[in-house]
């Protein structure tokens, strides 16, 4: 189970890391293991569409058990079935890196983040950096 406050914590943390470093605006979404939506943000400026992209790294992330980092491989290696996995879900998948796994100490997934607004790799930076605030593992699909 992922509680409210450990998902408002990385939300929190994660808009904070995008600050320090100055990061572009960033649109933030906690999910729990289910794809419920337990926390978002969006930083002042950011575009229209910012939520629903960071919404598509994490519930692509979820859907497929893996971080998007590791989808945005499959891509590459193997666009026919990316496309068919994102059809499956609803077309709800971008696969690039910002959609990490939450896992907690026995390695199962209790939930996703997805940020978006920056540079993927920005992006996933910040994701980490809540997930590891709230005291949980990252996993962004590294391998």
């Amino acid at each position: 189970m992922l509680p409210l406050e450990k998902a408002r914590l990385i939300v929190d943390t994660a808009m904070a890391k995008g600050g320090e470093k100055g990061f572009k605006p960033l649109a933030i979404v906690v999910l729990d293991a289910r794809g419920v939506l337990k926390a978002a943000a969006n930083a002042d400026g950011t575009s229209l569409s910012r939520v629903d992209i960071a919404m598509g790294k994490a519930r692509g992330a979820l859907g497929l058990g893996v971080g998007s980092r590791g989808i945005e491989k499959m891509a590459k290696d193997r666009p026919h079935f990316i496309q068919g996995a994102t059809h499956a879900i609803g077309g709800a998948l971008v696969p690039v890196a910002g959609g990490v796994l939450i896992r907690d100490a026995a390695h199962q997934i209790i939930g996703v983040v997805g940020v978006s607004g920056d540079t993927s790799d920005n992006d996933e930076t910040a994701a980490v950096a809540g997930i590891e605030a709230a005291g949980y593992v990252a996993d962004g699909g590294q391998g």
